[in-house]
């Protein structure tokens, strides 16, 4: 991303910051309809984070097919960056939890899902480092990154909905909120995914670069090794 563009999403970010908390008005339907605006900011986490989660499982499966250390590296950073936003999503929803119901953590089924999809998460590098050889690292990364992805959309939309005892709303995305409420919301989803791609690309690039030169370390010619030993 050039300059313009990181100018561009920088600004994209501040408006729908701005309008979130100074343009929308109160949202019907909430208990508490003047804290309901944190809802455009918790659902473009969870946006970003099933895009993320999308991004590392397709790398994941491509690592599978081809073997190539590229497709390893942008599944992992992907996973990672999923991580990053799924907490955020947590967070949000603790947030939003304490405006309309009194507490950061109630143990809805909605929270204790996500906390369930964190660990799922954390287990993934948790798995990646107790082996040491760096193939079975990507192959087993890749093989739990596809269980990941089936956890994902079950532990937060499946399992969630499948029961009425729940003080999470239901319908939000379905035409519950009003004209001025889903332009915030899906400008703020647009905001965040192109935010996870940056990040992707230059966290990315940044280990591919480093996984290079460590490469052409390791397969240096041994009269340059030798000559290096003796100086």
């Amino acid at each position: 991303m050039d300059k313009v563009g990181k100018i561009a999403l920088l600004l994209l970010l501040s408006a729908t910051t701005i309008a979130g908390f100074l343009w929308l008005p109160p949202a019907i339907g909430f208990q508490k309809p003047a804290l309901a605006r944190m809802v455009v900011f918790h659902v473009p986490c969870s946006m970003a984070a099933y895009a993320a989660t999308f991004v590392a499982t397709w790398y994941a499966v491509r690592y599978l097919w081809k073997r190539q250390w590229e497709d390893d590296i942008k599944s992992r950073v992907s996973f990672a960056l999923g991580l990053v936003f799924w907490g955020l999503t947590t967070v949000t929803g603790a947030l939003f939890a304490k405006a309309q119901w009194g507490a950061y953590w109630n143990w809805d089924i909605k929270q204790g899902a996500i906390l369930m999809l964190l660990l799922v998460f954390a287990a993934y590098f948790a798995l990646r480092a107790a082996v040491d050889d760096p193939r079975k690292q990507a192959t087993l990364g890749a093989a739990y990154a596809i269980f990941a992805l089936l956890a994902a959309p079950y532990l937060t939309y499946v399992l969630p909905n499948s029961t009425p005892d729940t003080l999470h709303p239901k319908g939000t995305l379905q035409g519950g909120l009003s004209p001025q409420y889903s332009l915030i919301l899906w400008t703020g989803v647009l905001g965040l995914i192109l935010t996870y791609v940056w990040a992707w690309r230059v966290q990315v690039a940044a280990e591919i670069l480093q996984w290079q030169v460590s490469r052409r370390g390791l397969t240096r010619p041994r009269k340059t090794l030798e000559r290096s030993g003796n100086r």
